[in-house]
């Protein structure tokens, strides 16, 4: 039977506001961890970027939001 790895979920506070560019910050973030769940709560003060995998690295994500031009913190 193959043990399954628990997901980790992160949240990072962005500066996206708006939900085009949101979507193309989830395409280009699925392209580089294609296995992570990607979901944006813009409605939150802190435009909230979440995502779940059972291996993240939250500095290569945060790398990836800086190449695109957009903010983003470690909460």
């Amino acid at each position: 039977m193959k043990k399954e790895i628990p997901a980790i979920v992160e949240i990072f506070r962005t500066d996206i506001t708006d939900p085009v560019r949101a979507d193309i910050c989830a395409l280009v973030l699925s392209r580089h961890f294609p296995h992570a769940g990607i979901d944006f709560d813009l409605e939150d003060t802190d435009h909230i970027l979440r995502i779940e995998d059972s291996d993240i690295d939250p500095e290569g994500i945060i790398s990836v939001l800086k190449s695109m031009g957009i903010t983003g913190d470690l909460l």
